[in-house]
């Protein structure tokens, strides 16, 4: 499925969560789906893109790492696997694939904000937080892949290759 799907499902799934650990599961589909899409264009992506994407998937990786599975387990979650970032086959458009990433990211972080001001739940406090920077790092390595491919652009625009 192509990466702006799969990103659009993971909004979808993420404003339609209503329970802290749903959100908390939907952040760690969201840095699967940033490590997948970076490690899709890592391999396949533009040359000059790579090195970032490659920063992209290992952001993700760390950030999928962040949560306490076990935790989620216990909530009747089970994020030893993502079916969503599984489904990753192609990135049609690596613009709109990064801006909607992009916008997932922040998407979460406001979600997780509010969860952990609303819980009594340390370990939930702590998991949000910790979630909290990896979506924010994540969210720098997608502008950093932006910056990168509007230079690229600008220098294909005006003839340089």
């Amino acid at each position: 499925m192509d990466a702006v799907r799969l990103i659009a499902a993971g909004r979808h799934a993420l404003a339609q969560s209503g329970a802290a650990w749903d959100i908390v599961s939907e952040a760690w589909q969201a840095q699967a789906l940033a490590q997948g899409l970076g490690g899709w264009l890592a391999v396949t992506g533009p040359p000059e893109l790579r090195p970032e994407a490659r920063g992209l998937g290992e952001a993700g990786g760390r950030g999928c790492g962040v949560l306490d599975r076990a935790a989620l387990r216990g909530e009747g979650i089970t994020p030893d696997h993502s079916p969503r970032a599984a489904q990753l086959t192609e990135v049609a458009d690596v613009r709109q694939a990064l801006l909607g990433l992009q916008a997932l990211l922040g998407e979460v972080g406001i979600a997780l904000v509010g969860v952990a001001c609303g819980t009594d739940d340390e370990g939930l406090y702590w998991q949000c937080i910790e979630s909290i920077d990896a979506a924010d790092e994540s969210s720098d390595r997608v502008r950093a892949l932006l910056r990168r491919l509007a230079v690229r652009e600008r220098g294909s625009a005006s003839g340089v290759a």
